[in-house]
């Protein structure tokens, strides 16, 4: 029917528009937010472009979500201001007619969406802890700025490195200050280097001298090595065991009903109801006087897109917190809003109806 193909062509070009808009935004948002990350510390340098890549699928079911939501409004409302509204209804054309088109428009999307919050969200998550962790067990000398004094990871060690190879893990002319316990210790030597035994990790430095002193008797060693062996903090292939609700396969929380599980699951079944559920308030808030300018109803719906967003957000963490069930905030945000948009939409379309009605009996001879 050209109805439903003329609307689905003007949805998709606009979602299209939309979605590209969308994601430039938010890839720029997240690239500056990454750099300062890097900057600070937190991230590798050389991670930064594959992290913005996981924050782009982890962001994509909530921007596809809006984007399919303001194409909606968007195209709507320019069929209303067009005055292409009016002829279709003066066709007998009513506005819950326009479901339809909208949802055979759609529903790709709204696949893509379940799949992303129940498949891929928990996976980006899980691949950025492991990112995140691996460059925070990192070993002590990679650390190390060349020429800078700097503190380990557990803040026992100061390290200095005047680098001059491009293999983090060997360093020239080491300087080591250790604190442990009561003992004080300065190590020095020409050079050192990472070396593994198993899944531990060790310093091996070489040709230098160690000075202990104990604060307390304020003894003073002095001994000379060709060798020395010292464990580093840390594990080579650690395992991440510790995961957050976030980086849990889907299957696992509904394995462990916890609080958290459950909060974490109603959010992701949430990104989805909610999409579809914004798609049927789209068609009623898209409606608008063409003699009055202005944007209004796009501004009502970015307003309503943001608090059903953070009700969702709100639900999981009052499921995590105990402060309601799983099912029941579910069907009391989800639920009401599908019913509110249901009722939007009969009362618009049953207004719609009863103004053409009026108008045909006043034509009438």
């Amino acid at each position: 029917m050209l109805f439903d193909s003329s609307l689905r062509k003007d949805l998709a070009r606009s979602f299209g528009a939309t979605l590209v808009v969308m994601l430039t935004i938010v890839l720029t948002i997240m690239l500056i937010r990454t750099l300062g990350q890097a900057a600070g510390g937190k991230v590798s340098p050389q991670d930064v472009v594959l992290l913005l890549g996981f924050t782009a699928l982890a962001f994509l079911p909530t921007i596809l979500s809006l984007s399919l939501f303001i194409a909606t409004v968007a195209t709507l409302t320019r069929m209303y201001r067009d005055s292409e509204m009016t002829i279709w209804f003066a066709s007998g054309v009513g506005l819950s007619r326009f479901v339809r088109p909208v949802l055979r428009m759609a529903w790709p999307v709204l696949l893509v969406v379940l799949l992303l919050a129940m498949f891929v969200w928990p996976w980006v998550n899980q691949r950025q802890v492991e990112l995140i962790s691996r460059y925070e067990r990192r070993s002590d000398l990679s650390r190390v700025t060349a020429g800078e004094f700097q503190s380990s990871a557990d803040g026992r060690r100061v390290f200095f490195i005047d680098r001059d190879t491009d293999d983090a893990r060997v360093g020239r002319n080491v300087f080591v200050l250790t604190h442990q316990g009561d003992t004080e210790a300065v190590t020095s030597a020409r050079a050192g280097h990472i070396e593994f035994d198993g899944d531990d990790r060790f310093i091996l430095l070489e040709r230098g001298q160690r000075n202990e002193e104990n604060l307390k008797s304020h003894e003073k060693t002095l001994a000379r090595f060709d060798s020395y062996r010292a464990l580093v903090d840390e594990k080579v292939s650690a395992n991440i065991t510790n995961l957050p609700p976030t980086a849990r396969t889907t299957l696992e929380l509904l394995r462990e009903p916890t609080r958290a599980y459950q909060g974490e699951l109603a959010w992701r079944i949430g990104l989805v109801l909610g999409a579809a559920n914004l798609l049927l308030l789209a068609i009623t808030l898209a409606a608008s006087n063409p003699r009055r300018a202005g944007s209004w109803n796009l501004l009502l719906a970015l307003l309503a897109f943001v608090v059903y967003y953070n009700l969702i957000n709100l639900s999981q963490a009052w499921i995590a917190s105990g402060k309601a069930g799983m099912g029941g905030m579910l069907v009391a945000i989800h639920g009401s809003a599908f019913i509110l948009a249901l009722a939007a939409l009969w009362w618009r379309d049953h207004a719609t109806t009863s103004r053409r009605f009026s108008l045909r009996r006043s034509t009438s001879p």
